[in-house]
């Protein structure tokens, strides 16, 4: 049983770390966009909607695609005011316990609902409603479903580690 956990908390944490490291190049990406966004307001006074859609879009991939790779690593926001002095095994419970009446039910709610609302904005190809906007709208409304299920694939990973944990004799 647990060398099956420890495979699958493996492989969950592999897809998240890649697609993390993968999304940490987008910010590269946006920086470079933003700063020729401005050097084009600047010197031309010009500016086009989809540069601007296209950042917000780049935003959107980080955060997205970034929640699992920053669950993994620990860096999530968090309240530490008891929980950095806890023990390994009520830092587990506590880990346990949020994953499952939090993490996990959220995660689940936000794929099916997202899922739809990207469904609904392919049925009608949906696009910018500006003039000069990106097209194909849909595409980044498919990227919640795919980031939260990251989120929710990580969640069950740290949900395995916490049992690894409670499961070990002092």
């Amino acid at each position: 049983m647990d060398k099956a956990l420890h495979q699958i908390i493996y492989w969950i944490e592999k897809i998240n770390e890649q697609v993390g490291r993968a999304a940490s190049w987008l910010t590269s990406l946006l920086v470079i966009l933003v700063c020729f966004d401005v050097a084009r307001r600047w010197l031309f006074n010009a500016s086009d909607a989809w540069i601007m859609e296209l950042e917000w879009h780049l935003f959107a991939l980080v955060f997205l695609l970034g929640a699992g790779y920053t669950l993994k690593h620990d860096k999530h926001v968090r309240v530490d005011l008891f929980y950095t002095n806890f023990s390994a095994k009520d830092k587990a419970l506590v880990n346990l316990l949020g994953t499952i009446f939090f993490l996990i039910p959220w995660c689940v709610l936000i794929v099916i609902m997202s899922w739809q609302y990207a469904g609904e904005s392919l049925a009608v190809g949906e696009g910018s409603p500006d003039p000069g906007g990106l097209p194909a709208r849909y595409l980044i409304k498919y990227a919640i479903p795919l980031g939260v299920f990251l989120l929710l694939l990580q969640g069950l990973a740290e949900l395995s580690k916490a049992l690894l944990v409670l499961r070990q004799r002092e």
